[in-house]
């Protein structure tokens, strides 16, 4: 009884470990997108002020907006990026990708924060907020969640196929997929929320503005 609560409580322990490795670098991700825009020259930066102003103008003229192709677009991006994470974890050479993809992600929304309020000022507080809040940050929480999985199974699937250990693979495999339908879901509810109802409420931003 003891060894078996210790195991689980060395389990807990590494996955805890795992989580807070991955948070780190996503937290790592987020604060350096957040600076990279002060190390910018000055035409990068005014290219970038230029292209935030001609989106949030795109959205106060809520005609110039194809609803159908943005959804399109949001659906392919997210539901892309959800489906090659737990792929890449199947193919167990996969994990720096893994990684890299999570730190280039979080970097995005770090920058996306920052550009929003270097282009508008005080005003751009809450334009990042509107945004990035709720939905982009539901991704964000999805792809580190999905990794932690991802990079779990990998391991997993290295030690069945390599080291020969006893492992229940068709449980961890069934538990995997129902990760990946769980995942899925949640970003296509993103993606209907971000092209409809975050756009909404950026169109409202924009009246704030000059």
């Amino acid at each position: 009884m003891n060894r078996k609560l210790n195991a689980a409580k060395n389990e807990y322990l590494k996955q805890k470990k795992f989580y807070v490795f991955l948070l780190t670098f996503i937290l790592v991700g987020i604060i350096s997108g957040i600076i990279f825009i002060f190390f910018i020259n000055e035409s990068d930066k005014i290219n970038v002020i230029n292209e935030i102003k001609s989106f949030f103008n795109l959205v106060k003229t809520s005609d110039g907006i194809n609803y159908s192709k943005s959804l399109v677009n949001s659906l392919l991006v997210n539901i892309g990026y959800v489906v090659l994470i737990w792929l890449l974890g199947i193919s167990i050479i996969g994990l720096p990708l893994i990684i890299i993809i999570l730190f280039m992600k979080s970097f995005i929304f770090g920058f996306s924060i920052s550009s929003i309020i270097t282009c508008y000022g005080f005003k751009g507080v809450l334009g990042a907020f509107l945004y990035t809040f709720p939905h982009q940050v539901i991704v964000l929480i999805i792809y580190l969640l999905l990794s932690f999985y991802s990079m779990a199974f990998c391991f997993k699937l290295f030690s069945y196929l390599f080291l020969k250990k006893n492992i229940n693979f068709r449980s961890a495999m069934k538990k995997y997929v129902k990760i990946l339908i769980i995942s899925l879901v949640i970003v296509i509810c993103v993606s209907f929320y971000e092209v409809f109802l975050s756009t909404y409420f950026i169109k409202l931003f924009t009246l704030l503005l000059k």
